[in-house]
Formats: structure tokens, C-alpha cells, sequence
């Protein structure tokens, strides 16, 4: 094929938000790369994989469509959940890269928020923009065979499918086993299965420049200024909802973890930090935090940051084990 002389490859890439977040807390969270998914670096990996395998010239291969399909929590549930910032955040990010957002609401089925329908809409504008913008290759983030149907379609009208799989399974902060892996049939039928997880850690040992940026590069730590520790006091040891506290950390395990409050330890997560890397954290460190409720009604740490240990009256640092608890050992 003469390169130069090749038509413009056109290609629309579709993201299962839900599946695309759990691989990149994954990478984060469990994998040793401790690091989020960059989706600008996922989208210029996916122009070089698609002028790979279309054999073209990389100028050729041109995302001219991207979208983004998940579930969304109400406003007032998100409030509820201090999920508004980084729904936001995530919007931000999504909206700076011109990746069209489509969410629909949760819903509640037996106690529990679900996500239903997003892979039927995913679907249909899938399909609807392959034959009226006429895509050459269409690039699904996913891995449920609900999507068997679409590929199926896409197949007849002759849209190459490439799919962007992960397999790796990993125990999480409860000591419950966890697996992520698409399904057989989608892999069967698809163009262009391409496998993640090899990809990366292939990419990773070898220092690939272009695996090396489908990762966010990490800030530099943040000094924190010293503050002035601040005691809850109120019917409990963490005090009412609203009482800014100052502790340690222990139990920190799979982007979860626990300040130190008898006689009910705190748990936070990482959607709980307002400043810094909740990688950076280590037990021991010392934190400030807003007491907050959780979804079960339950005491929890919010606005955690990372401070410098606190000076006691005699200008000494206080020691940790003055915060120790035998209820403390949760996880």
C-alpha cells in the first residue's frame, strides 16, 4: 500500500466509563506503576496501534471522534457522597480532550446503586455515527459481551473493530478476590483484540516512550505548612460532623485506609483527599480531616491532608502510640 497516497484512516473511539475507570484505579491502586490512565496518551497509542495495523502512516491515523458513556450519581446523592468535585474533575478532563460525555442515572435496586442501560446507548451511537460519519475503524474500551451485537453490526458494514482488553485480577482492601477480563466472544469477533495488560508491562520493562505516556505523570510532592492540631471533642472521640481533627494513619491498603480516632477508627479513601497523592501517604503520617457521615450513617474522614507532626508543650513531637487503639486493626 503506498502510504502517502492512502486515504485519511477515521476512527471513533467508545469508552465503557465504568470499565475504563476500574483499569485505571487499577494501575493506580494494585499495579506497581502507581499511576492513573492518561487519556491523551491513550489516544496517541491508539493512533500509532490503528496506523499498525491499517498500515499506514501515522499522519493517516486521525481519532476524529471519542466518547465517554457512564452512569452518574444525582446531584443531591453525589453531594451526599462528596462525589460533586470529582465528577467535575473528571468532566474537566474529559471536556479539555473533546471527548464527548453521555451519562445516565443510577439506579437503586436492591440497596444498591446500579448502572443499567449504558451499554445498549453506547451501542446505538456507536453504530449510528459509523454509518453517518462513515468511520474506518471504531476503538471499544470495554469488555462485556453485551457489546457482541454492536461488533456484529459493525462488521457487516464493514468498520473494523479494535478492541482495547485487560486481564489481571488482584486481591482488594475487604481480602476478596477481584478479576477484570473481557469476554471470549467479544475477543472472537472483533478486528483487532489488542492486549492491554501485555502491552504495558512489555512496554514498561523496555521504557517505551509511547506506554510510558499512558501514564499521568505524578506531581511533585507538596510541602505542607505546619498547623496547629486541633482536638475533637463531642459526644465521641471524632466529634460531631464538621470537627476538623488531626491524627495518624494506619491500615492504608488499596487506596483505603484509616485514621487513628478511638474508639471507632476513621475510614477515608482516596476520593477523600483534598490536597496531595494518596500514594505518598504512609502509616504513621500525620493528617488533618473533617469528620464526615458515610453512606451507612456511619463517622468517616474527609478533606484528608497530609500536615507535619504537631508539637506538643514541651516543643516535642507526639509520639503515635498515643493515638494507638485495640479497635484499631480494622481491615
Amino acid at each position: 500500500m503506498n502510504q502517502m497516497n492512502s486515504p485519511l484512516i477515521r476512527i471513533g473511539v467508545f469508552y465503557d466509563g465504568n470499565y475504563f475507570l476500574k483499569i485505571s484505579d487499577y494501575y493506580y491502586f494494585q499495579h506497581e506503576r502507581k499511576a492513573r490512565i492518561s487519556l491523551e496518551g491513550l489516544h496517541e497509542y491508539i493512533r500509532h496501534q490503528v496506523a499498525e495495523e491499517e498500515d499506514v502512516d501515522v499522519r493517516l491515523s486521525q481519532i476524529t471522534d471519542s466518547h465517554f458513556f457512564r452512569g452518574r450519581l444525582s446531584a443531591t446523592e453525589a453531594r451526599d457522597k462528596d462525589r460533586l468535585f470529582h465528577d467535575r474533575l473528571l468532566d474537566d478532563i474529559l471536556m479539555n480532550l473533546g471527548i464527548a460525555t453521555h451519562y445516565m442515572p443510577l439506579k437503586t435496586r436492591d440497596g444498591r446503586l446500579q448502572e443499567k442501560g449504558i451499554d445498549v446507548w453506547l451501542a446505538l451511537e456507536a453504530l449510528e455515527l459509523a454509518l453517518h460519519k462513515s468511520f474506518d475503524v471504531i476503538v471499544l474500551i470495554a469488555g462485556d459481551s453485551d457489546y457482541v451485537p454492536l461488533i456484529k453490526k459493525l462488521n457487516t458494514i464493514g468498520t473494523r473493530v479494535m478492541l482495547l482488553n485487560w486481564d489481571f485480577k488482584y486481591v482488594d482492601f475487604k481480602g476478596e478476590n477481584r478479576v477484570t477480563r473481557a469476554s471470549q466472544q467479544l475477543l472472537e469477533h472483533v478486528t483487532y483484540p489488542v492486549a492491554m495488560h501485555d502491552v504495558i508491562d512489555n512496554g514498561l520493562a523496555s521504557s517505551d516512550e509511547l506506554i510510558e505516556s499512558l501514564f499521568v505523570n505524578q506531581p511533585e510532592p507538596v510541602a505542607f505548612p505546619s498547623v496547629k492540631p486541633v482536638r475533637p471533642t463531642g459526644p465521641t472521640a471524632a466529634g460531631p460532623v464538621g470537627t476538623v481533627g488531626i491524627s495518624t494513619i494506619k491500615n492504608l491498603k488499596n487506596g483505603f485506609g484509616f485514621v487513628v480516632m478511638p474508639p471507632n477508627n476513621l475510614f477515608f479513601s482516596y476520593a477523600d483527599m483534598a490536597e496531595g497523592d494518596f500514594n505518598d501517604l504512609r502509616e504513621g503520617d500525620w493528617v488533618e480531616f473533617t469528620v464526615g457521615r458515610n453512606h451507612r450513617d456511619e463517622d468517616c474522614a474527609r478533606n484528608v491532608r497530609k500536615v507535619q507532626p504537631p508539637q506538643d508543650p514541651d516543643g516535642d513531637e507526639y509520639e503515635e502510640h498515643e493515638h494507638e487503639s485495640a479497635s484499631s486493626d480494622l481491615i
